[in-house]
């Protein structure tokens, strides 16, 4: 069945999420409910209190969920899920082919996690944002690329990408960007996508490892093909698992 699409008006500018539920979760070690709102609620809510447009990728709530709290800044669309990659790389597929038939009408876009993000102040009207229509922008953690962790959740791209080995040499010692939270222009971040989705259908598709990948693919890409263009931390957003609940200067607020 094809997926059936929302129609915005030119020049709209998006929020994007993805909800993956009935599938094992490899961050969280658990498999997420159906059907349950309250796990996309905060971020819902953040996107109406700014008057934003937000869409809602998902695969099991309900057509009576959907309607109860779809409005005019949230939509919800269903997708069917492609079991061949963890949901944490899937929803990039979503993005891309959402954006393959509606890029004509869209301006600029953000890309986030759902459960752990919300957004605090529109980024679509901030001078940083409008004053650099080039950048990607996305968040960042406290720590560089060459921790223990990016180590061990690169293994399979390793393995797979030639150039792997010397791109973590050469950025290693640079911030580690955080893929939950993705944005700019709409032109620039389908080119992101397409890449982005490449990577991981010839290096990441036989991912058996516990590792997701995703974060490791995004930060290949962003260092070695957009590393000029990148505007990454404050504002876009708050520290990364610092839970700065009360602070309110940033775009998006990162657990």
């Amino acid at each position: 069945m094809a997926v059936e699409y929302p129609v915005f008006p030119p020049n709209t500018n998006l929020v994007m999420a993805c909800h993956i539920s009935g599938v094992h979760d490899v961050n969280r070690n658990t498999t997420l409910a159906n059907d349950s709102y309250e796990l996309v609620k905060d971020w819902a809510q953040s996107i109406i209190a700014a008057n934003l447009r937000g869409i809602i990728f998902h695969n099991n709530f309900s057509e009576e969920t959907c309607k109860s709290f779809e409005n005019e800044n949230i939509s919800f669309i269903k997708i069917a899920y492609d079991p061949q990659f963890n949901p944490n790389v899937f929803r990039y597929f979503a993005y891309r082919d959402f954006l393959q038939q509606h890029i004509q009408h869209i301006n600029a876009i953000f890309i986030t996690d759902i459960s752990d993000v919300v957004l605090v102040k529109n980024p679509f009207t901030d001078t940083l944002f409008c004053e650099n229509p080039t950048a990607l922008f996305c968040g960042d953690e406290p720590k560089i690329l060459h921790n223990d962790w990016m180590i061990a959740h690169a293994e399979n791209l390793r393995k797979n990408i030639p150039d792997y080995k010397a791109y973590e040499s050469a950025f290693g010692n640079e911030t580690l960007l955080n893929c939950g939270i993705i944005g700019g222009s709409a032109y620039l971040l389908f080119d992101f996508l397409q890449q982005l989705c490449a990577i991981h259908q010839h290096a990441n598709s036989d991912n058996k490892t516990a590792y997701t990948g995703d974060m490791g693919a995004f930060n290949y890409l962003a260092r070695t093909a957009f590393n000029e263009q990148l505007i990454h931390g404050a504002p876009v957003n708050t520290v990364f698992k610092e839970y700065e609940n009360n602070r309110n200067d940033c775009w998006f607020r990162h657990k």
